[in-house]
């Protein structure tokens, strides 16, 4: 198989497919002003051809802000792209629509990923896809897009989740998850007054979750937006960490990106080397796969602006570059199979 990926800076979309031929699945990430013309105008160019789509930023060998990519995989892939609907409400609800397409699909672990863009409510919509997703041990990839707005097959939806399952006809295909950040000293919290619907976070240890965060790492109130950057927390989840970043103070709570539950166990987290991170999991992949296709990627935006003012983004895409085609998305939120988490990389490697 193949990944294409082209782009236009200026949000020409005839640009950015220039030179695709015959393409089997279609992702589309645009920005705001122009989304839903690119998503209409995607499917007159390829009628009938499977395909996503989301508001964000895009990337291969280098970023971008404010205009179209489109990434295409082609020449020996099977693939087929639906929508869940109702997710802050009742994604279940159509259910369905998924079962029939990975049984049509006919894939399995070694050879099929389901990749998803999502307006929201990750977590249950994650918890949902992968009720179907587990029995066949299919892997899921994916993020959450700007402005709750995805699509599918042409057509723009609101509060949905747009998945596409792609099986490999010509190998295999693994999940990886990238986390740059290791526990900070013996800090552990059971998580109280939180408000799931907002985010909220409210105490940490019966304390104020605000003057905790602020008494450990020594800083002013207006810097806890961007410590989250070198200090987010973290989720226990079996032998896992989910990361939970830190969106901004309410009162003297803390809203987070990702939903904290009364009685949740959370660690602090602290940047590690994450040059080094990056050399060790690309060396990984490349000892599980010595052929490579293709490689997507669903990059935080957080992670973005971290190594943008390290001055390491440029050279992070050249390093993933070297293992093959890469391409993929900045996201607001990653996801992993059935977990969402922040401020990490996720992706997908073809053989």
């Amino acid at each position: 198989m193949r990944q294409f990926f082209g782009m236009s800076r200026h949000g020409d979309l005839r640009e950015a497919v220039s030179g695709l031929v015959m393409p089997q699945m279609l992702l589309l990430m645009s920005n705001t002003r122009q989304f839903e013309e690119h998503v209409r105008e995607l499917e007159r160019m390829f009628p009938g051809v499977p395909s996503i789509g989301c508001i964000g930023m895009s990337y291969d060998t280098q970023v971008v802000e404010d205009g179209v990519g489109v990434i295409a995989f082609l020449d020996g892939v099977s693939a087929a792209a639906n929508v869940l609907e109702q997710v802050s409400v009742m994604p279940v609800k159509y259910i369905e629509r998924l079962e029939k397409d990975v049984s049509r699909i006919n894939g399995s672990r070694q050879d099929t990923v389901c990749i998803d863009f999502c307006s929201g409510n990750d977590a249950c919509v994650l918890t949902t896809i992968y009720s179907v997703l587990k029995s066949r041990g299919v892997s899921l990839v994916g993020g959450t897009g700007d402005g709750g707005k995805v699509s599918a097959n042409g057509r723009v939806y609101e509060d949905a989740v747009a998945y596409a399952l792609i099986r490999n006809e010509n190998g295999k295909v693994k999940a990886y998850k990238e986390n740059i950040y290791h526990t900070k000293g013996d800090y552990r919290f059971v998580a109280s007054r939180t408000d799931r619907a907002r985010y909220i976070l409210g105490a940490l240890n019966g304390m104020p979750a605000r003057d905790v965060y602020q008494k450990i790492l020594k800083i002013p109130e207006q810097q806890i937006a961007t410590q989250t950057f070198r200090n987010p927390f973290g989720k226990i989840n079996g032998d896992d960490i989910c990361i939970i970043s830190i969106k901004e103070v309410v009162g003297d709570s803390l809203a987070c990106f990702r939903q904290v539950n009364d009685s949740d166990v959370l660690v602090l987290l602290e940047l590690g080397d994450y040059r080094a991170i990056v050399k060790e999991n690309i060396q990984k992949i490349r000892s599980d796969f010595p052929r490579i296709s293709a490689v997507f990627s669903v990059n935080c935006l957080f992670r973005y602006k971290l190594f943008s003012e390290g001055g390491y983004m440029g050279e992070y895409l050249q390093e993933m570059s070297a293992l093959g085609s890469h391409s993929g998305l900045v996201g607001y939120g990653e996801h992993y199979n059935n977990r969402f988490v922040n401020q990490s990389m996720t992706c997908v490697v073809f053989e």
